[in-house]
């Protein structure tokens, strides 16, 4: 069995020690779920959702800052909304990592994405792509210091889920593909204000290199798969609606918002569907892909590993 980074011994709360109090009390309750089918069933549900939860927490943290301060923020504050969610972030990363709910390395991934995302907000910014209508003091050329946090949020999300569920993949593409096209699409981002806008053949390449990539993952000890790609156009569509509550609160607009709010257009999708590999690419250089086992967990999934070819 591959034993790379070590989660088959462990349950996944015991990745972080602040949880590690809650492993037997939740090992006792997935041992009465699994005496019933349906139970088992409801229990799984639950977990998967408990580990989204736990995966989405910076981003949600964001996205309830970005919110609340919209509604709840006054208006003749001292301190500037933006510059409020600004240190509220940078507050939460610290707390994370000093309370062992987020690691050095993760950290250090996370400000990649930190850069990465404040660059193209600079650009995109100066080119009238969206607009922050709010004043703030903490800027670089325009772009309010909170937003690279929004764009680390994808960041923490995909490397807390590669632990949480224990991401194997097959048929995965060499990485300096994913790297050619992930540097492709962020090129893309800026240089089609000038040239043409090559999404398209970005859609192309990433169905050609990433169609045959199937991912393997576990809520509890069964495994599951799911298309590569499917699951990127999922986070894709779960960014998308995080987007529509962030330009609500009003915390950045596109110009057609600008006089009265709207949905952002479904082709907003694409982006992010290309952001995600980008990001896909990030992560990857610190959580290279694995593929499956050689072997099922318990000896009641045999059957399911033959199945699904992993013997």
């Amino acid at each position: 069995m591959t034993e790379a980074r070590g989660f088959r011994d462990k349950s996944t709360a015991e990745l972080w020690p602040p949880l590690a109090g809650f492993v037997a009390i939740e090992a006792r309750i997935g041992q009465a779920a699994s005496r019933s089918r349906f139970w088992r069933r409801i229990y799984e549900f639950l977990r998967f959702g408990v580990k989204q939860a736990w995966a989405c927490l910076f981003g949600g943290l964001m996205v309830g800052l970005i919110v609340t301060t919209r509604f709840l923020w006054p208006a003749d504050a001292p301190l500037a909304r933006y510059d409020f969610i600004f240190l509220a972030a940078l507050t939460i990363q610290f707390l994370l990592v000093f309370f062992h709910f987020e690691s050095r390395r993760e950290a250090m991934i996370i400000f990649v994405f930190h850069i990465v995302g404040t660059a193209m907000e600079i650009f995109k910014i100066a080119k009238g792509s969206w607009i922050y209508p709010e004043a703030g003091a903490f800027r670089i050329g325009g772009a309010p210091l909170f937003t690279g946090f929004m764009y680390a949020s994808i960041g923490s999300y995909m490397m807390r889920a590669f632990a949480l569920f224990d991401f194997r993949f097959s048929r995965h593409p060499p990485l300096w593909q994913v790297g050619a096209l992930a540097a492709a699409i962020y090129a893309n981002f800026f240089l089609h204000h000038y040239i043409l806008d090559f999404r398209e053949v970005l859609f192309l390449g990433a169905a050609v290199i990433f169609w045959p990539t199937t991912i393997y993952y576990r809520i509890h000890h069964s495994w599951r798969r799911m298309p590569l790609l499917l699951s990127a156009f999922l986070s894709a569509l779960f960014i998308w609606i995080a987007e529509n509550a962030s330009t609500f609160s009003h915390v950045w607009l596109y110009p057609e918002q600008m006089k009265q709010w709207s949905v952002v257009g479904l082709g907003k999708l694409g982006s992010w569907f290309l952001l995600q590999i980008v990001s896909y690419a990030l992560v990857i250089v610190a959580c290279p892909p694995q593929p499956p086992d050689d072997g099922p967990i318990e000896s009641s999934r045999a059957r399911h590993a033959d199945r699904v070819g992993w013997r």
